[in-house]
């Protein structure tokens, strides 16, 4: 066997048939007799079985309030609302996460402010997110980025030492452990995506967690309003009967009857996937110029289902080798090695420049009195800018495969091995790696 990299001619490392080995959602008799069952009845558009999902969902988890919503994105708009966020207010965001954690706030007329991230867990930096309160901040949207548990120790520290919301956001972290406790336990509220991709799929759809009555009971009134006899709280009543917010976030009970089988099969499944991916990350925990993104062993903290991994790329240990030529390196391996993760928002238009509204001025400020000037809230992200020139996307394996898990970390050394001979044909530069909408990509199988 020709052991030079495959790129320059030689030998595939990944020879196994990949059959389903990234097929996701798996789905299974149970799913397809559920979902028949609701269609047979008619009762796409009703809630029983939603019903059914958010109370199951809202044990799992043990939280007191769960809302059923159409996507992630819809989620996250009620909780913002449920929390009381409104014109003039400002709502702290990580800068790297995927748009819907920011971009559901113009909604409400309030103004983004992007905060920095933890070069090690590409989650929100809990020194600069205390740098970028004011006397406007209202909240704090806490992306699990990558499956990575934020360091809600301090998040929660500086919130309670500010007043502030918090709203988890566990699109990418489904069943994730923090220190022990699930993700999603922590904040004032929180929101998960449920689409086909998610750790967690339902088809498309999002939910939101709370403890909080007066959250959930706002959530409703914004844009559930066939269950507006869920109201109890008397400041809310008067308005009960249309959507106030113009919404209607019903989710479909397709995939809340989906969401119910996948709750059963969930915990077998994540296991399954976690054991899989230790496998991987053990396999090179040790390897020049790659290093593992995944909580300490000993810290009790987990990725759950590891929705999009990471590792961190350190190319100096491999001669300057670019990201972009080791990834392309990986890829005619046979594995999976994409450059990058998601773009930083703070320096795209619609957050910069953009009148989305026609306020005649950006619609970031728009709800800000008239002295307050955009140049303000465009400010520098140097961890955010950076970060996706030394993090890349690896395999996200759904079943635990021991030969064929080795043949792709094999890829990886192989290329790693012989990196010298690629760098004599390195003429990539790594400009424009990462997306703003980035997904999940199996291997080529040709």
């Amino acid at each position: 066997m020709d052991d030079k990299p495959a790129l320059l001619g030689g030998d595939k490392a990944v020879t196994l048939p990949q059959e389903d080995m990234f097929t996701w959602p798996i789905v299974t008799r149970e799913h397809e007799e559920a979902v028949l069952r609701v269609l047979r009845a008619g009762a796409m558009s009703g809630l029983e079985v939603t019903r059914q999902f958010e109370r199951r969902y809202a044990e799992t988890l043990g939280r007191r309030h769960a809302l059923a919503y159409h996507n992630g994105t819809a989620a996250i708009l009620g909780a913002l609302y449920g929390l009381g966020v409104g014109v003039g207010d400002e709502v702290i965001v990580p800068s790297l996460t995927y748009w819907a954690s920011a971009a559901p706030v113009y909604n409400l007329g309030a103004t983004v402010v992007f905060a920095d991230v933890d070069p090690d867990t590409i989650c929100i930096d809990p020194q600069d997110l205390e740098r970028r309160i004011t006397p406007r901040t209202k909240a704090v949207v806490v992306v699990h980025y990558a499956g990575m548990p934020a360091d809600m120790d301090a998040l929660m520290g500086v919130a309670a030492k500010h007043g502030l919301k918090i709203l988890e956001d566990c699109s990418h972290a489904h069943g994730a452990l923090y220190k022990g406790r699930q993700v999603g336990t922590f904040g004032d509220a929180a929101a998960f995506s449920l689409m086909t991709g998610k750790s967690l799929p339902v088809g498309e759809g999002g939910i939101l967690f709370t403890d909080d009555r007066e959250v959930y009971e706002r959530a409703i009134l914004f844009g559930h309003y066939a269950r507006h006899d869920e109201i109890t709280l008397e400041s809310l009543k008067p308005f009960a009967g249309l959507p106030c917010g113009g919404y209607k976030h019903r989710m479909h009970q397709l995939s809340s009857a989906f969401g119910l089988v996948q709750l059963e099969l969930y915990p077998r499944q994540m296991a399954e996937i976690d054991r899989a991916m230790n496998h991987f990350c053990d396999l090179l925990e040790k390897t020049p110029g790659i290093r593992p993104m995944r909580p300490d062993k000993a810290s009790g903290s987990t990725k759950g289902g590891w929705y999009y991994p990471h590792f961190k790329y350190v190319g100096r240990e491999l001669g300057g080798l670019s990201l972009q030529r080791f990834a392309r390196a990986v890829r005619a391996e046979g594995s999976v090695c994409n450059p990058g993760c998601n773009k930083p928002l703070h320096r795209h238009p619609l957050f910069t420049t953009m009148d989305v509204y026609g306020h005649g001025r950006p619609t970031r400020v728009a709800g800000l009195d008239e002295t307050a000037r955009i140049e303000a809230y465009v400010q520098a992200l140097p961890v955010s800018e950076g970060i996706n020139a030394c993090v890349f996307e690896v395999p996200w394996f759904k079943h635990d495969r021991p030969r064929l898990i080795a043949e792709h970390a094999e890829a990886y050394k192989k290329v790693v091995r012989h990196h010298a001979l690629l760098l004599d044909e390195d003429a990539e530069a790594e400009t424009d790696v990462g997306g703003y909408s980035s997904f999940f990509r199996a291997p080529d199988p040709s």
